[in-house]
């Protein structure tokens, strides 16, 4: 019963985490507009890495070697990922990169199986086969193959690999000091990122600040928080088709806001990857009531 309440809160709080995601898509539009997007990424996660490493020195210290080795290795994928689909994104359309982008859910049980074995029930490749579909009605009015879209491509499988490492490696006691581990070594990539054009430059007015300061503590430092705790609490390939609830989010916010007209793409798309969701969910609650079926699955 704990596991099962464990694994319904590590949901709830990815859900939270994807919400907040598609929160800021709005918010990096305005601001990239009037700053480089390497000072963007470096400002914006150094400041993260900064507040991070101060409120949770002691869970840091805390950790072993192995985890900090870990957490450092994890932040590295996770900086690239950002850094190669930002790159991606300057030569692509923003719909083309977030459908590219989320082909880390296609990734993630290929990646989790060759890497660790971990075998998934029928029931969720039906989801990632739903929640691909999904984000291509969602997102996608034709495409053609460029270095634009093989850059983003690039940063989903990176993403993948942070997803899985993350679900293999991350536990609960060990969460705050995971997470700003990570948040260091994305930071340091982000900021290695900038040393072309001489080292970051600072948002240029308040509103920008506002808006860095929104995407440093809550959608970066608070995110990595929860999805940390909540990848410790649920597989890997799971964790991916929940985050790929991010575009529909980051769609409602956009008609919310006046910046997107609602149409018929928005509601099929999205509710293909709520339904993918919904699958992976309550399948394996399904299971739990045939005991003997559940039997032949590792993963749910």
């Amino acid at each position: 019963m704990s596991a099962r309440k464990g694994g319904g809160l590590a949901t709830i709080g990815l859900l939270s985490v994807t919400a907040i995601w598609g929160s800021t898509f709005v918010l990096i539009k305005d601001v990239v507009g009037r700053m480089a997007v390497v000072d963007f990424l470096a400002v914006r996660f150094l400041l993260a890495a900064i507040v991070m490493l101060v409120l949770f020195a002691r869970p840091v210290w805390r950790l072993g070697r192995a985890e900090r080795r870990r957490g450092l290795a994890l932040g590295v994928l996770y900086g690239f990922a950002q850094w190669l689909q930002t790159e991606g994104l300057a030569l692509t359309s923003p719909s083309v990169s977030g459908f590219v982008t989320g082909m880390y859910v296609v990734l993630t049980p290929i990646l989790a199986l060759v890497l660790f074995r971990q075998r998934m029930p029928l029931s969720t490749w039906l989801a990632v086969v739903l929640a691909t579909a999904g984000l291509g009605v969602l997102a996608l009015n034709g495409f053609q193959i460029d270095i634009g879209v093989l850059l983003t491509l690039a940063s989903a499988a990176l993403y993948a690999l942070h997803i899985v490492g993350l679900g293999h490696w991350s536990k609960p006691g060990d969460a705050f000091g995971m997470s700003a581990v990570q948040m260091v070594g994305i930071a340091a990539v982000c900021l290695l990122a900038t040393l072309p054009h001489h080292g970051p430059s600072l948002p240029p007015d308040g509103k920008a600040w506002v808006a860095v300061l929104y995407m440093a503590l809550v959608a970066g430092a608070f995110a990595m928080l929860v999805q940390t705790w909540a990848q410790a609490h649920m597989p890997a390939t799971r964790a991916a088709i929940v985050m790929t609830t991010e575009p529909v989010f980051a769609a409602g916010f956009a008609v919310l806001l006046g910046v997107d007209a609602l149409t018929t793409r928005m509601v099929v798309g999205g509710t293909m990857v709520l339904a993918a969701m919904y699958l992976v969910e309550l399948a394996p609650r399904f299971r739990r009531r045939r005991p003997a079926e559940a039997l032949h699955h590792d993963v749910g």
